[in-house]
C-alpha cells in the first residue's frame, strides 16, 4: 500500500515540475558586473536553488566541523 502511495507523490510532482517547465519557459536576461547571461526562467530558477544547496551544504559541513572541534 505505501508503495502505491509513493508511486503516487512521485508521478504528483514530476506532474508539477513538467507544469513549472511550461509555464516558465519565457527568455530572461541576467546581468553580473560585465557578463550578460539569457536563459530560460525555469533553468535559472533551478540553477539559484542548486547553488543555494551546494551553499547550504558547505556551511554545514563548515559549522559541524568547527562545532566538533570546540
Amino acid at each position: 500500500m505505501s508503495g502505491n502511495i509513493r508511486l503516487f507523490s512521485i508521478l504528483v510532482l514530476i506532474a508539477l515540475l513538467a507544469v513549472f517547465l511550461v509555464q516558465n519557459t519565457a527568455v530572461v536576461e541576467i546581468r553580473f558586473l560585465f557578463w550578460v547571461l539569457a536563459m530560460s526562467r525555469a533553468l535559472m530558477i533551478v540553477l539559484v536553488l542548486l547553488i543555494g544547496i551546494a551553499i547550504g551544504w558547505l556551511l554545514r559541513g563548515h559549522f559541524s566541523n568547527r562545532h566538533s572541534s570546540s
